[in-house]
């Protein structure tokens, strides 16, 4: 297949349903870590498609959603100051912090731009010398190779105004941590993105050590009915493994170059999730060779004292322990207009998915 159309086809969509159908008989639950899988299967309907026995959870899949809000709170300390111009991706633009956010104080007159590629921030540094432009760096394996990229340029080229501050976060040990609390999973739909960059080795550990299926999935509707086909037969056959649904894009090595840049200017640390708290070696930070550009300790700020919304859940969501419509200012106090809780800003958020699709 090579048009979107076919990967759409309701001739095939039906046929994987009544496979699906046909094997399953012993109950599972599958939770799908990617935020674009997420907005897929409700976007599509995937769940109710699907037989009783099958349990779809979202699981710390949103880069946004995941980032810890004393992150959040730091970057709007940074914007703040007049000397900084803060560079963010744009669904970080409208994450509430403990008393703000980075839409409000630029509404203020902070200087906070919008960047697709954080190259381009290190242009900006180049035109204004008197200035910090620190770059947000979030997500997992798939936005770390740009960052790193970016540290590399401005390295090389002496701008030493460039800054980074990193909530890089590496997928695994998010998805381990899920298990070791105890939550009942019994395969992952694994992101097909990030294993693009990783690989598919990265998942090994989970048929071997904990005996749930791991199938690396693409975002087409029939791309993730197959990918619950594959795991249903893993499942039901008791030998859970690693299998690669989304071979047309994702190499079982990944992508060998995009290691090597990463590996070059990050080293793995301890970091905060939200919702699951400190995951040993589960973030990135740029290692000492590249500490002039370390935002954190390049520039002094007063952050706030952390104030956590009542009421949201998202913690509990991004851990499959809840769903968005479980939470009580779901839909009410907080939409995607007034959003409450990361869940809700991001794209890529369960909360937003449930608030477009399942209402």
């Amino acid at each position: 297949m090579k048009w979107i159309d076919e990967f759409r086809d309701k001739t095939i969509v039906k046929a994987l349903v009544s496979e699906i159908k046909k094997i399953s008989k012993t109950p599972i639950r599958l939770m799908e870590v990617c935020g674009g899988h997420t907005m897929a299967i409700h976007r599509f309907g995937i769940q109710q498609l699907l037989p009783s026995t099958i349990e779809l959870l979202s699981g710390p899949g949103c880069p946004v959603c995941v980032t810890d809000q004393r992150y959040i709170d730091h970057a709007i300390a940074l914007a703040r100051h007049t000397d900084v111009i803060v560079a963010t991706f744009g669904d970080l633009i409208r994450v509430p912090g403990s008393s703000s956010s980075l839409e409000k104080e630029r509404s203020m007159g902070a200087d906070v731009r919008i960047f697709v590629s954080p190259v381009d921030a290190v242009d900006v540094a180049k035109e204004n010398p008197l200035k910090k432009v620190v770059f947000l760096g979030i997500g997992f394996e798939t936005t770390t190779p740009t960052i790193a990229m970016s540290i590399l340029q401005a390295y090389n080229e002496d701008v030493l105004n460039y800054y980074v501050l990193s909530a890089h976060k590496i997928m695994p040990p998010a998805m381990r941590a899920i298990i070791d609390e105890n939550i009942r999973i019994n395969g992952y739909i694994c992101p097909g993105h990030v294993s693009s960059i990783s690989g598919i080795g990265i998942y090994s550990e989970f048929p071997e050590k904990y005996g749930v299926s791991a199938v690396v999935s693409g975002f087409e509707p029939i791309d993730i009915l197959q990918s619950i086909l594959m795991s249903v037969h893993q499942l039901e056959s008791n030998k859970p493994r690693v299998e690669n649904q989304y071979n047309r894009f994702v190499q079982p090595q990944g992508n060998l170059v995009a290691q090597q840049i990463v590996s070059t200017v990050f080293s793995p640390i301890d970091t905060y999730w939200r919702g699951i708290g400190m995951i040993p070696l589960s973030g990135l930070s740029l290692n000492s060779t590249f500490a002039q550009h370390i935002a954190e300790q390049n520039i002094e700020v007063d952050i706030e004292p952390l104030k956590i919304s009542s009421g949201c859940i998202c913690g509990d969501i991004l851990r499959g322990l809840k769903r968005p419509t479980d939470c009580p200012l779901f839909a009410t106090v907080c939409s995607k207009e007034n959003p409450v809780g990361a869940c809700m800003v991001s794209n890529e958020g369960a909360c937003a998915a449930y608030y477009l699709y399942e209402q």
